[in-house]
């Protein structure tokens, strides 16, 4: 458990309506948005992170602090947010989105031949407050799997391991899924950049 849990659930659990309504207001917005890579649909996001509020609170003599309360949260969002999914769906869309940049980049010998710009002007190009906004379209723009990893790595700070005891994937296909869906970003970053006087 990550040091300020431990002190987080015991007001929890003493009915801290506070606590409660501090960790809502912080995470609320975040759940929906990860929520809505499972489900699709803006409505059906809110509804699944309600139930999960409502597993928090009915969870939190269970929670035993083998991970942080933020990993723990966004674990029961994920499965409530596939049960969701389920019952809206019965078959599950396999990503055919393509390869994650553009094989004519590559040379003959399978090294650059049109590389990716240096990122180290990118302040004289494009600032901060216009980056942001870019890289969370690009994010909502990649494939539903790549999407939920990226946000809970890159937005949401989670770990490697936490990401796979959430979305219940291995170590492996985490990696890759997270490579892909930032290399993806990227392009559409550097698409972005080109675009900029």
């Amino acid at each position: 458990m990550a040091r300020g849990d431990d002190e987080l659930v015991a007001r929890l659990r003493a009915g801290d309506e506070t606590v409660f309504a501090a960790l809502v207001e912080r995470y609320h917005p975040r759940l929906v948005r990860f929520a809505v890579t499972f489900v699709h649909e803006w409505n059906a996001a809110e509804d699944v992170v309600q139930d999960t509020w409502v597993a928090l609170l009915r969870g939190l003599d269970g929670f035993e602090g083998r991970s942080t309360l933020q990993a723990w949260l966004f674990g029961i969002c994920a499965n409530r947010a596939r049960s969701a999914f389920l019952r809206q769906v019965r078959t599950v869309p396999v990503d055919t989105a393509g390869p994650t940049v553009d094989p004519a980049r590559f040379g003959p010998d399978r090294t650059w031949s049109d590389p990716p710009d240096s990122w180290d002007d990118v302040d004289a190009r494009l600032d901060a407050a216009k980056l942001a906004p870019l890289v969370l379209a690009a994010i909502e723009q990649l494939p539903a799997a790549q999407r939920q990893v990226v946000t809970l790595r890159d937005v949401e700070g989670l770990t490697g391991n936490e990401v796979c005891r959430i979305l219940d994937i291995s170590d492996a296909n985490q990696r890759v899924l997270l490579h892909r869906g930032r290399a993806r970003v990227r392009q559409a970053l550097e698409n972005d950049m080109r675009e900029v006087p």
